[in-house]
């Protein structure tokens, strides 16, 4: 696998991943309503494009497959991690978030925030992230559930 930097061929296969990796989580978590709200069927492909335009995110690559990817505003907001349902609990969002904090250490950022879904919360409280506040986000008229964690980056 690796991490590279976006390219706009990509934007059809982000879309389309963060559309499966949305619709996999599981109905007890959010349900069927919810997670379409959330990501629409079929994908806004247009939106996506003008989005990845100005996020240029990282994209983990498997084989040419694109298997995840991960967003860091200039303010050291994460805004989307990623990965692609057959891919998962392989390591990829690791290796992204790792990828990420080194750039964010290299950009001067000290603080970094995400807004986490309830599957990933657990995922970034493992790496360090500590638990800020709870959300309710109106989206399409669905109530989403998340919270907002962060992460003291250190001078190393």
């Amino acid at each position: 696998m690796i991490i590279r930097n976006y390219q706009e061929a990509d934007c059809r296969a982000i879309a389309d991943l963060f559309h499966a990796a949305v619709h996999a989580i599981d109905d007890t978590q959010y349900s069927a309503a919810q997670r379409e709200a959330w990501a629409p069927t079929p994908p806004e492909y247009g939106s996506w494009r003008r989005r990845l335009a100005e996020t240029q995110p990282w994209v983990a690559e498997h084989n040419g497959a694109t298997v995840g990817f991960i967003e860091l505003e200039p303010h050291g907001h994460i805004d989307c991690l990623y990965v692609h349902p057959a891919f998962q609990r392989r390591g990829i969002a690791g290796r992204l978030l790792h990828h990420l904090l080194g750039q964010a250490r290299d950009l001067g950022i000290t603080q970094l925030s995400v807004e986490a879904s309830k599957p990933a919360r657990a995922f970034f409280e493992a790496h360090g992230f500590r638990l800020q506040s709870e959300n309710r986000v109106i989206r399409r008229g669905q109530v989403l559930v998340n919270s907002t964690l962060v992460l003291m980056l250190g001078a190393e």
